[in-house]
């Protein structure tokens, strides 16, 4: 009999860094050069690979078998809440686009099968109950999935989520107040700026033209 609690949480079980830090194998905070830089990398997707494993430990299934990949199409189509978002999102970069060819989801910006793929990731969030899916998970997911698959938004768009993800990673809250008034800076040109500060707030308060204070 499956006892799995309906929506469990997820990116909660993996170690998070206790401050943004430099990473050692790209030199920019620790998160910017995802999913690029295998530094970066590791210490983003942890967050999601811990609750792959624990998943396939308790399904006794063995990472990178055929019966992984069987087992994420199962997640996939399971309903609302089944399993933590983590594990759809995981699920997702395991399978490949039968029209593409690239990441189920994350593949090319036309292609019609990802985007559908990508869309429903999203019904997890909005059926859950509150508390599910805290804000800062929200905003780390976003991040993690526009660095993920950048061709499908404005460079604009991926370069703020990018100067954050650092920032999420720690637990620090980012508003979309903040997140649209780094974006603008980013417009401005201000990207370089950007990347010297290391409190959410000063990116967000960057004036547009430097002469401006």
């Amino acid at each position: 009999m499956d006892v799995r609690l309906p929506y469990p949480p997820g990116a909660r079980s993996g170690d998070r860094p206790a401050a943004a830090k430099p990473c050692s194998t790209c030199g920019e905070l620790t998160g910017r050069g995802y999913p690029s830089c295998l530094g970066c990398a590791e210490v983003v997707d942890q967050l999601w690979l811990a609750d792959w494993l624990a998943l396939l430990a308790a399904e006794r299934v063995s990472a990178g078998t055929e019966d992984e990949r069987s087992l994420a199409a199962q997640v996939l189509l399971a309903s609302d809440g089944s399993y933590a978002w983590t594990c759809t999102d995981w699920a997702l970069r395991l399978l490949r686009c039968e029209e593409c060819g690239g990441e189920l989801g994350a593949g090319d910006p036309v292609c019609l099968s990802c985007a559908a793929a990508d869309a429903s990731r999203w019904s997890w969030s909005e059926s859950a109950p509150p508390g599910s899916l805290t804000p800062g998970e929200q905003m780390l997911r976003l991040a993690v999935l526009a660095l993920r698959a950048p061709q499908r938004r404005r460079v604009s768009a991926v370069s703020a989520w990018r100067l954050v993800v650092p920032f999420l990673l720690v637990g620090d809250a980012v508003t979309s107040a903040q997140l649209r008034g780094i974006r603008a800076a980013v417009l401005a040109g201000r990207y370089a700026d950007l990347a010297l500060l290391d409190r959410v707030v000063e990116l967000a308060n960057l004036p547009l033209l430097p002469w401006r204070r």
